[in-house]
């Protein structure tokens, strides 16, 4: 980060962002862009209203100053010359306890406006969501407003409104004003008018709005009483908005939440009038002191260290490789950095604005209010929100964000407990509150740092790895014996009758196939799925774990290198695409190939994404990891709100890449850059296929995500739209996903959307298997689709066991061509990922044999003994790398998988199954 753009996060961005968010929050109730542009502008008004106040009030004091010492200053500068006259007038300011430089403060209000103003100026013009709407007479919000025709001529007239208002206002508040004050209040008012004359008329209607804001308040100043009409007005206009909202509003979407909001808004109105009655009451005022401001200045060091390095840092250091896009680098530490400085602006620079500019008995309820916000963001960061599922690289959930009404009255009652406590503790003990916050600040910084550390170590090992910079050549031969082993992470074997039904076509496409439809995977996550499915059976967890001299990441190497190596050692031309965690790494290392080098390598994930891909995503974290920070801290009640599932209240779409928003199961905008990573590298399988005439065969090893990264996807046809809407389908979901009286549940939205991005993997496969019988090229070549694990979503009640353990999550995608085989089978013999080896080699390589082990490449004894499969959610490779996998359940199973009476639980929090 240069330092302009340090500045410019710290001063600027988080006021652009609240302008986002309060027009996000506006843009819910009313849905109409040009009213959320009304409401965006009286919440920014009476926010900054008491900033405005007390800088006025200042300004008059400066004035005040000014007029009486002017007489004083007006003689010595008659009287006396040079050096002379420099040190009457300092002595002259001393004896009245004035400084120069305080002329400065007749320009807080010049200088309070002027951050909001680009704030708001950098927000509005470029807000593509006000293109093409119009808003009363405005003919369109996101251009010039032309409203006014003279001799065809078009003037912009929303300006010159906007200038006259603010003409009137200065006429009235400058009454009695130095002519200096006059003059600056009148040029500013010119200024924006040139400035503002043909930028969009959203833009100049807030702009106008504020004016006029600015106006009543100029005139309310001059009335006897101004904050009793103030309270009088805001009460009345709250009533009536709370009881339209509570009687008579009605929308299509989220209608109780938006009643919810109109009825808080309207309760919120009611502060000013009960704040009159207080004041009248005269409840006690704690006097400001030294521990209170020393309070206030640690509370918002605290927060920033919290939201801007501690929280950020800690979903890093999960596992920093994946904040990376190799195809275009930008170091995570920056989103840390980014976060602190947004973080920095918000509770040191501009609360600390308003601290500063309030009156002294008011200062020491921010005080407390510092001290109380920082121990309520610990109780929920800590305690509240742990177990929210996987969270990606773009800070989306995988599953909704879903709090059960107890969750949330346990949290809120937490909350108010802890609140109480801590504001009396802190009235009480203002030392001491100090003490605990600056012990706090420094313990969380201390756990930043190290988190920091363990990013920069990963991200130096990812720099050191072997990537491949050049684009992939899959190798096939026309004449000689090919081998084509994909695996398809997270593919779901079951979902093939379903898909075959849904997509007859595919039937011819995948001509000469084998369905095997009882194929076992040996765990749930990929760090157990893939060793046996590329090693065999010496890698199946139990297996692993009995070589208890060897480290998990080094027998994962072994696993990933048999075959190539197996037929590297057998004259084959082999190439290798995206083995998944090589050197148990989350972004792929091609190095443990480095001592074959026949041996063809690559990365082809992100290799073919559109390059605006990786800019948008690194745009939308910049933004966003701040954003997050503030969801983990806040009540659970309100988490919701600002997580906006996963969009943390963006206005604009323009950031495709960066995430699907779903509204429901059905309509989406957006595009998930890690599906589409994987989709393109599929999609251009013919592209990168390059065929040979020699004798010589070839091996191909690739591993692909495409079905591991959920997306909603637009039927009939899967495709990736940037607006997806599938509700004209909904009523055919009964009769499409029920074969032979099973049914296939498609209730939630990860079981739509897992459902479909299979069928998308396999309609690419097709368009690539049709390429290859062009080529004349798909008859002598074996082709193995696999996946490493399914995924547990419940989606079939006969694959449930009684204890809730579900089969789904171990069922496995095996379809297997053979050289020169016709027609379309299904089998239902006992299979499992670990006999993919031996498939491979079958008429292939004789007498094969493990070129680490020396042991023969086999099926195993599937058919005498059970299998042992590994249930544990412990699957970060940077946690689960020792020399065997940590303590979890085992469940034994045998014969047909699919049937719950063949699972037995035989262990748990166990490293071995021993029964």
């Amino acid at each position: 980060m240069s330092f302009l753009e340090i500045l410019d996060t710290i001063i600027l961005k988080p006021l652009v962002l609240l302008f986002e968010v309060v027009y996000k929050m506006s843009q819910r109730v009313t849905d109409a862009p040009g009213t959320s542009i009304v409401m965006l502008s009286l919440f920014m008004n009476f926010l900054v209203l008491p900033l405005y106040m007390r800088a006025d009030a200042i300004q008059e004091e400066e004035n005040a100053i000014e007029k009486r010492l002017q007489q004083g200053v007006d003689h010595i500068k008659k009287t006396f010359r040079g050096d002379e006259r420099m040190m009457l007038l300092q002595t002259y300011y001393r004896q009245n306890r004035y400084k120069p430089y305080y002329v400065l403060r007749s320009a807080v209000s010049l200088l309070l406006q002027i951050p909001f103003f680009i704030a708001a100026y950098r927000f509005l013009s470029g807000l593509s969501l006000l293109n093409g709407v119009s808003f009363g007479p405005i003919a369109d919000l996101g251009k010039a407003d032309e409203m006014l025709v003279i001799g065809g001529a078009e003037i912009n007239l929303l300006p010159v409104i906007m200038t006259a208002v603010n003409l009137i206002s200065c006429v009235i508040f400058a009454k009695g004003s130095p002519l200096k004050t006059k003059i600056q209040l009148y040029a500013m008012a010119l200024f924006f008018l040139v400035f503002l004359y043909n930028s969009p008329s959203g833009l100049v209607l807030y702009w106008t709005l504020n004016n006029i804001f600015s106006l009543i308040k100029t005139v309310f100043y001059k009335m006897k009483d101004p904050g009793k009409i103030i309270g009088i007005i805001c009460s009345v206009a709250g009533a009536i908005i709370a009881v339209y909202g509570m009687f008579f509003y009605h929308y299509q979407y989220n209608s109780v939440r938006r009643k919810l909001f109109l009825v808080c808004a309207g309760i919120l109105l009611q502060i000013p009038a009960l704040y009159r009655r207080v004041k009248k009451q005269k409840m006690i005022v704690y006097a400001v002191d030294v521990e209170k401001e020393k309070v206030f200045f640690l509370g918002t060091l605290f927060l920033t260290a919290l939201t801007g390095m501690l929280i950020p840092s800690a979903v890093i250091k999960a596992s920093p490789q994946e904040f990376v896009d190799i195809t275009s680098f930008y170091h995570p530490i920056w989103f840390v950095a980014g976060s602190f400085c947004m973080a920095l602006g918000l509770f040191v620079l501009w609360i600390g604005v308003f601290y500063y500019l309030a009156k002294s008995c008011a200062r020491v309820y921010f005080g407390g209010a510092a001290w109380v916000f920082s121990g309520i963001a610990v109780v929920d960061y800590m305690f509240f929100g742990r177990d929210l599922g996987l969270l990606d690289s773009q800070l989306k959930l995988e599953h909704e964000l879903q709090y059960s009404g107890k969750e949330m009255l346990i949290n809120a009652a937490v909350v108010l407990t802890a609140s109480l406590f801590l504001y009396f503790f802190y009235t009480k003990r203002a030392k001491f509150a100090a003490e605990i916050l600056m012990a706090g600040t420094l313990a969380v910084s201390v756990m930043a740092a190290v988190n920091i550390t363990g990013i920069m170590d990963s991200i130096n090992r990812m720099e050191q790895m072997e990537q491949g910079a050049e684009l992939p050549e899959l190798t096939l031969s026309r004449t000689g014996k090919n081998v084509v082993v994909l695996m398809l992470d997270r593919a779901i074997g079951g979902y093939i009758p379903y898909i075959f039904h849904d997509k007859p076509e595919l039937k011819k496409k995948f001509d000469g196939f084998t369905y095997f439809a009882n194929t076992l995977s040996y765990g749930r996550a990929t760090n157990f799925g893939t060793p046996p499915l590329f090693g065999g059976y010496e890698y199946t967890p139990i297996e692993m774990n009995r070589r208890d001299t060897e480290l998990l990441r080094d027998k994962h190497n072994e696993a990933l290198k048999m075959m190539p190596v197996l037929f590297d050692q057998n004259g084959y031309d082999v190439t290798v695409c995206d083995p998944p965690y090589t050197n148990y790494e989350w972004t792929t290392d091609l190095s443990i190939y480095d001592e074959y080098p026949e041996i063809k390598k690559y990365v082809t994930d992100g290799k073919f994404n559109n390059p605006a891909a990786a800019e948008q995503g690194i745009r939308n974290n910049k933004r966003n990891f701040f954003c997050y920070s503030i969801f983990k801290i806040f009540p659970t009640a309100l988490q919701k709100f600002v997580y906006d599932k996963g969009r943390y209240n963006q206005t604009e779409m323009e950031i495709s890449y960066a995430g699907q928003y779903r509204r429901d199961f059905y309509i989406g905008e957006g595009l998930n850059r890690y599906f589409m990573s994987s989709f393109n590298v599929l999609d251009s399988l013919p592209k990168m296929t390059e065929l040979t005439t020699g004798e010589e065969g070839s091996f191909l090893m690739m591993a692909n995500n495409t079905t591991h990264e959920p997306m909603l996807l637009q039927e009939p046809d899967y495709e990736p739209e940037m607006r997806v809407d599938n509700t004209g389908y909904v009523s055919e979901y009964e009769k499409r996903f029920t074969i032979d009286g099973q049914r296939m549940k498609m209730e939630k939205d990860m079981q739509i959307m897992q459902y479909q991005i299979n069928v998308r993997a396999l309609l690419e496969l097709g368009e690539w298997f049709d390429y290859m019988r062009e080529e004349d090229v798909y008859n002598n070549t074996k082709i193995i689709i696999v996946s490493d694990h399914g995924c547990a979503l419940q989606q079939w009640d006969e694959l449930i066991r009684e204890d809730g353990f579900d089969i789904e999550g171990n069922y496995s995608l095996l379809m297997v061509k053979d050289f020169k085989k016709e027609g379309f089978e299904i089998s239902d013999k006992f299979m499992t990922t670990a006999d993919v080896p031996a498939i491979a080699v079958e008429d292939v390589i004789e007498n094969p044999v493990n070129p680490f082990t020396g042991n023969k490449l086999g099926y195993g004894d599937k058919g005498i003994n059970p299998q042992y499969v590994i249930v544990s959610s412990e699957i970060d490779i940077e946690k689960n790398n020792g020399n065997q996998f940590l303590p979890a359940t085992w469940y034994r199973v045998q014969d047909d998988m699919r049937k719950p009476e063949n699972w037995k639980l035989v262990a748990e929090d166990a490293i071995l199954p021993m029964e």
